[in-house]
């Protein structure tokens, strides 16, 4: 099973990349971030016709996760279940691939800085902790379930140095808050792996480029999508990887995707 975990930065404005990519890497399941419509404008009918089946939990403009899959989606939670937010930021769904059931959620973790760079303004940062403590607790009570369970997104951390070009430009900002990066680690101590990170330990697994200057062609990246798989999904992870192709094509997003295969 391969699973796709994607911000595609306005589905309407990147369709034809995206279905140029989608029909090309041919993923069981895609995760998708940002698509920044509501439901009647969502192109349900072009990803159909792809073969995948659609459910999203939408917002005019901003936000909005998607899950998109071969097989029939049964959804579970939109947005978190212990937490009232306005904003569209967590889609729940149990889907079967070749007779084999998974839980998969689709993330859009908040981003926390303040607006026009205000840092007296603590607002969305405090907005940003609430929810990933929020988050925390429904995922604890995620990996009890019995069943494979893997949560894709973009989480707008950045955990280590190792995971951007230059970890001194991003002190201080909310993506690398140590109050952020440790609640995001509680991911692993509540029994979630980090796909990729569990099995490259080396590589920079950037998944976002800016798109000023030429941040892409000189890897001015960071890593801020990840997937966290449960035990049952981890022992059945055979490949985590960056797939830059989306990125390097017209008309991107300044994301790309991150592939996860399981047996």
């Amino acid at each position: 099973m391969k699973i796709a975990t994607y911000n595609i930065n306005s589905v309407n404005a990147h369709l034809e990349n995206f279905s140029k990519w989608l029909t090309k890497a041919n993923p069981d399941i895609v995760l998708l971030q940002e698509i920044k419509c509501e439901f009647n404008n969502f192109p349900f009918f072009d990803l159909q016709s792809l073969g995948y089946n659609c459910h999203i939990l939408g917002q005019k403009s901003y936000n909005g996760v998607a899950i998109l899959s071969r097989g029939k989606i049964e959804i579970t939670s939109e947005n978190l279940p212990n937490y009232s937010d306005e904003q569209s930021r967590y889609l729940e769904a149990i889907t079967t691939i070749d007779d084999t059931r998974y839980k998969v959620a689709s993330v859009y973790l908040p981003n926390g800085n303040p607006p026009q760079n205000d840092w007296s303004d603590k607002t969305k940062f405090i907005y940003k902790l609430n929810w990933m403590d929020s988050f925390l607790k429904h995922m604890q009570n995620l990996n009890a379930e019995n069943l494979p369970v893997i949560i894709g997104g973009d989480f707008n951390t950045i955990l280590t140095p190792q995971d951007v070009y230059n970890y001194q430009l991003f002190e201080g900002n909310a993506l690398c808050r140590p109050e952020v990066q440790t609640r995001l680690k509680q991911m692993s101590f509540i029994g979630f792996y980090d796909a990729f990170r569990a099995l490259h330990t080396k590589e920079n697994g950037y998944t976002f480029w800016d798109y000023t200057a030429n941040s892409f062609k000189a890897d001015f990246g960071m890593r801020i999508d990840y997937f966290f798989t449960s035990p049952l999904a981890s022992d059945k992870l055979t490949a985590c990887y960056v797939d830059k192709t989306p990125r390097a094509d017209d008309k991107p997003s300044d994301h790309t995707p991150l592939i996860a295969e399981f047996k």
